[in-house]
């Protein structure tokens, strides 16, 4: 974890304009330092200008003390240096104040400006104080050493700290730079993050969905289909017993296909990658947004496959709940071709279902299944007549979930598809849908 912009912000410990009291202390110390230095220089500044050694003493600890500010008005404590640099003092002020000025985040121009007024001050106060030396002193250099030494002397206590000041202020800012971009950088991982959570999330339902429905579709049919059969097996054991074995046999075979399709089903979504892993190691190796496409891709894999119901078994479909004793009237328009693997079984599905709901909602009824191919897309309709009363009062009494035109609607749909159904003008049900064919 990075320290954020915020963190490092409120992370002031230190009084007043100081950030940490380590701050304090130092500039404490220098402001220190600097009234001492102007203090004793403040000495010979009142001899020179012939006023009390007390006044001039007093004024230097003043004019030295205005370093303690210097974080806070780099600006003041440079022209303070400027001020007295003609009484011979604040040397110390001067560098400490030019190296904190370059290091601010003032423009560069006031900055040349007064590092430009430092360097012509201290030029002309070394140059007239190495002349008075050498017109005391017994050793003679020639009149080129004044200035030689006036510009080295003044430039020497300028452009170091101007440099350095420089230096340590352009790194400074290129830390906060990269701080803020790291800062930046983790707030965009976090929701990157919370965005893969959600897509994530957003596919386990809607895989979680997918496979509801799937169950339903292969369950639904078959398992109606066999209470259908059980009670007419239970109506006719004692007075037709061969058409009790028949229907005892159709049973077991609606059973072993409910059990086939659901071993397919559950064999798919048990495929793996050849190895079982542990459950940490599952989360360690699938990056959290592609769970969901995984799981899609797993589900699926039975429908690229062609593994799943296709249109050619319609007629056993329809052959299946005729054998229920229902009256299915099966027709086809255009002709046939091969569509894909997921139309086709959509397709199926919907029929399917529907004829699951006239078994449960409408036994007896005349069922009419219609389906269309057409040039670039296939229709398919189931229509069933009002159920006769007999039967109605004699039905299986099939428990109804509420979840089968949800699921296929949801299927429809998701091909780009209509999906309409509703009840008919003389009572009875009718269920439509249109699938593009691409």
């Amino acid at each position: 974890m990075t320290t954020t912009g915020e963190d490092h912000a409120t992370g002031r410990g230190g009084p007043w304009w100081w950030e940490r009291w380590r701050s304090a202390a130092l500039d404490v110390g220098l402001a220190a330092a600097s009234a001492g230095e102007c203090a004793f220089e403040g000495i010979r500044f009142a001899r020179d200008a012939g006023i009390p050694l007390a006044a001039g003493v007093v004024f230097g600890v003043l004019a030295g003390s205005a370093l303690l500010v210097r974080r806070q008005w780099p600006i003041a404590v440079v022209l303070v240096s400027i001020a007295i640099t003609p009484a011979q003092m604040g040397y110390l002020m001067g560098i400490v104040g030019l190296y904190t000025l370059a290091a601010s985040e003032l423009p560069r121009r006031i900055i040349g400006s007064l590092a430009g007024m430092s360097l012509v001050g201290m030029l002309i106060v070394m140059f007239v104080r190495v002349q008075q030396d050498m017109a005391h002193g017994d050793w003679k250099l020639g009149d080129w050493f004044v200035p030689f030494a006036a510009i080295t002397i003044a430039i020497g206590m300028t452009a170091p700290p101007l440099l350095l000041g420089l230096y340590v202020g352009a790194r400074r800012r290129l830390m906060e730079s990269l701080r803020e971009r790291a800062d930046s950088l983790e707030r965009e991982l976090q929701l990157l993050a919370e965005r893969a959570e959600e897509r994530a999330e957003w596919a386990r339902g809607e895989e979680r969905t997918r496979i509801a429905r799937e169950m339903h579709d292969v369950v639904a049919h078959r398992v109606s289909l066999m209470v259908v059969h059980a009670a007419a097996l239970q109506a006719v054991a004692r007075k037709d017993p061969e058409k009790a074995v028949k229907n005892a046999a159709l049973v077991g075979d609606m059973g072993r296909q409910a059990l086939t399709e659901l071993r397919e089903m559950l064999g798919v979504l048990r495929s793996g990658d050849g190895g079982v892993r542990r459950p940490s190691e599952q989360a360690a190796a699938v990056p959290l947004a592609a769970v969901g496409v995984a799981a899609a891709v797993a589900a699926s894999r039975a429908v690229d496959e062609g593994e799943g119901p296709c249109l050619s078994e319609l007629e056993e479909l329809v052959g299946q709940s005729a054998a229920a004793g229902m009256v299915v009237d099966l027709s086809v328009e255009g002709e046939t071709r091969l569509y894909a693997a997921e139309i086709e079984q959509t397709a199926y599905r919907v029929v399917q279902e529907a004829l699951t709901n006239v078994h449960k909602h409408a036994a007896g009824a005349k069922t009419y299944v219609r389906v269309a191919h057409r040039v670039s897309e296939i229709a398919m309709q189931v229509e069933n007549e009002p159920p006769p009363e007999v039967a109605s009062a004699s039905s299986a009494r099939l428990p109804s979930g509420g979840n089968g035109l949800v699921g296929m609607k949801e299927r429809v749909t998701g091909l780009g598809g209509v999906f309409v159904s509703g009840p008919t003008d003389a009572g009875g049900f009718r269920v439509s849908a249109v699938i593009p064919a691409a």
